[in-house]
């Protein structure tokens, strides 16, 4: 067994002791878990997001068909309402003309601080070649207007939901693939209340490979970001001017194992991560097999306090997570590719 073998092993080892430790100390209680919809609804479906809609309801989204970059693949809803969780209505698609139609991906569900709901996903035959496009609701979903192509070079949020700062900007955690020599790489983009105005910030990915941004706003208006990486670790970046300038890149203490992750600032103060506690294997779909919750009081230093996943094989990956007005927190994320599986959890 060469060192690499051996490092990523022992790594897993403490993780697994930690994480035990931290669930006996913790105060994590379970309210609810469910599947979104019924077994068999969908051949494939992926890459899932949540909001709070009005009256304590939580809206979900993913994308479904007949298996990831198929031209089928679109994007879906349903909303939790008095526990139970109502059928997948189809809300977006890919067609572009009667003989033209690609595949949509990774739908962001967004509310802004006036109410309005946005929809943002991506649209075209592979992540290294698609596009932007958003739809919006002035009454929670019940209707959608027309889907709107977003500007040239402007992508929306990759996977994870935006934040809304004081001055009512709307920052979306981005990035990119590219064609050519398959570069990752993270950015920024800043658009106005109602995604109307858009300005994009480029990032310095030092070292790293990133995609896949997921954002916090802390209390002295520093923001962060966490991202998925090619290098086996979560990556962070701050910026103190509200976006327009990022740190460098570098690792924090959690493995990564090239696989999404989430993360929201709770009301407490702490900040609360969805994340694979594994390295990567030789295909891509290996290291998603647990799947865990961690908390810090600073962004920096983390500590595994639940465990939603935890299997010698299969794919539990792609969480999303928000907190609700009550305090709730609320994680979705892929079920094997297979379903959509919702927690919902509250931290004293």
């Amino acid at each position: 067994m060469n060192i690499v073998k051996q490092n990523s092993f022992m790594l897993l080892f403490i993780l697994s002791i930690a994480v035990v430790n931290a669930q006996n100390l913790s105060k994590v209680k379970l309210i609810t878990q469910s599947t979104i919809f019924p077994e068999n609804t969908f051949k494939s479906c992926h890459a899932s997001t949540l909001v709070e809609l009005s009256n304590h309801r939580i809206m979900a989204s993913w994308f479904a068909g007949d298996h990831e970059g198929a031209k089928d693949v679109a994007i879906w809803t349903s909303i939790l309402e008095n526990g139970k969780w109502s059928q997948p209505k189809s809300i977006g698609n890919g067609i572009q003309n009667d003989s033209l139609r690609f595949a949509c991906w990774n739908p962001v569900l967004f509310k802004n601080k006036k109410g309005k709901l946005f929809l943002f996903y991506k649209v075209g035959p592979n992540p290294r070649e698609w596009w932007g496009e958003m739809k919006v609701s002035n009454n929670d979903g019940k209707t959608w207007g027309k889907a709107k192509k977003l500007p040239n070079g402007i992508l929306g949020p990759i996977k994870n939901k935006p934040i809304q700062l004081q001055s009512g900007k709307i920052i979306h955690p981005s990035s990119t693939e590219s064609v050519k020599d398959d570069i990752w790489k993270i950015h920024l983009e800043i658009s106005d209340n109602n995604a109307s105005k858009w300005n994009k910030i480029t990032i310095d990915n030092g070292e790293f490979g990133l995609i896949q941004p997921t954002i916090m706003k802390y209390p002295d208006g520093s923001l962060q970001m966490l991202c998925r990486s090619r290098q086996n670790v979560i990556v962070e970046t701050w910026s103190k001017d509200e976006g327009l300038t990022w740190s460098k890149p570098s690792a924090i203490s959690l493995p990564n194992p090239n696989s999404g992750i989430d993360a929201a600032m709770l009301k407490s103060g702490s900040q609360i991560l969805a994340y694979n506690p594994m390295v990567s294997g030789k295909d891509w779909w290996l290291g998603r097999s647990e799947l865990r919750l961690a908390i810090s009081k600073d962004g920096k230093n983390w500590t595994d306090i639940y465990s939603l996943e935890n299997h010698e094989k299969g794919e539990y990956s792609y969480p999303a997570v928000i907190q609700s007005e009550d305090g709730n927190i609320h994680i979705s994320y892929t079920d094997n590719r297979k379903n959509i599986h919702y927690v919902s959890v509250k931290i004293d």
